[in-house]
């Protein structure tokens, strides 16, 4: 009986450290002697600011990507949901009073809205008439128009990506988390304030999500490389202003 004991007592240590193992995924990695990045595509080693410069070069190499969310400035918030290529970029954007569509090839950019987009309320009755021929259609913005040079950075790919994935201080890296199903690893900007972007862990390391540094909104990002129809309106759904735009209220 007596020979028996270490045996025994063997036995219940192993079942110990078994339990213990199963029962925390924490200690389930340690216990398997596992590498957390195990089936990544490696960033997650990296440095914040390799993982950084991985991400914005993913990003530059893709022909396209979707982007949604909330931008906030100066200039008011705006809620986006572009899709953008090097050729242009379609979508809709939501401003505190309207909602509109952008729509822009090569150089020629188009503004979609409805009656209420257009209306001035300080000037006459002749801006109601204008502001109803104009309702729905697909209104080609002169490119001397003030308005073209703002509308049309909602379209561009590299410079509104230059704009929303800029991380303010010092970075360094955060937690893993999910983005839609899949992991990333999160870069934070400086002293909490200036923003955090997550990127993907799996395939290239795209970013997938960034909340802009002083409360400047969460945009996220989807279809990288996924192409979609650039084509311009048919020629019933245009109307070529020619000159300045009415002031719209957006």
């Amino acid at each position: 009986m007596t020979s028996s004991t270490p045996a025994v007592r063997t036995r219940r240590r192993t079942a110990f450290a078994v339990v213990l193992c199963a029962g925390l995924t924490v200690s389930l990695t340690a216990c398997a002697g596992e590498d957390p990045d195990k089936g990544t595509n490696g960033v997650g080693k990296l440095t914040a600011a390799q993982i950084d410069k991985k991400a914005r070069a993913s990003a530059d190499a893709a022909d396209m990507v979707r982007l949604t969310g909330k931008l906030v400035s100066k200039g008011g918030t705006y809620t986006l949901n572009m899709r953008l290529s090097s050729k242009g970029g379609a979508g809709s954007v939501t401003s505190s009073r309207n909602t509109f569509e952008l729509l822009r090839i090569g150089d020629e950019l188009y503004l979609k809205a409805d009656a209420g987009f257009w209306k001035d309320d300080k000037a006459d009755d002749g801006s109601d008439q204008a502001a109803e021929k104009l309702e729905g259609k697909y209104v080609k913005v002169p490119e001397d128009d003030p308005t073209y040079r703002q509308m049309r950075g909602f379209t561009e790919k590299e410079t509104l990506l230059d704009g929303v994935l800029a991380l303010h201080g010092k970075i360094n890296k955060g937690d893993r988390d999910t983005v839609g199903g899949v992991r990333t690893v999160q870069i934070m900007g400086g002293k909490g304030e200036g923003g955090a972007l997550d990127v993907s862990l799996e395939g290239a390391p795209y970013p997938l999500r960034v909340a802009r540094g002083g409360g400047g909104g969460t945009v996220t990002f989807a279809d990288w490389g996924e192409a979609f129809p650039l084509e311009a309106p048919a020629e019933g759904d245009t109307v070529d202003y020619g000159g300045e735009l009415p002031k719209s209220s957006a």
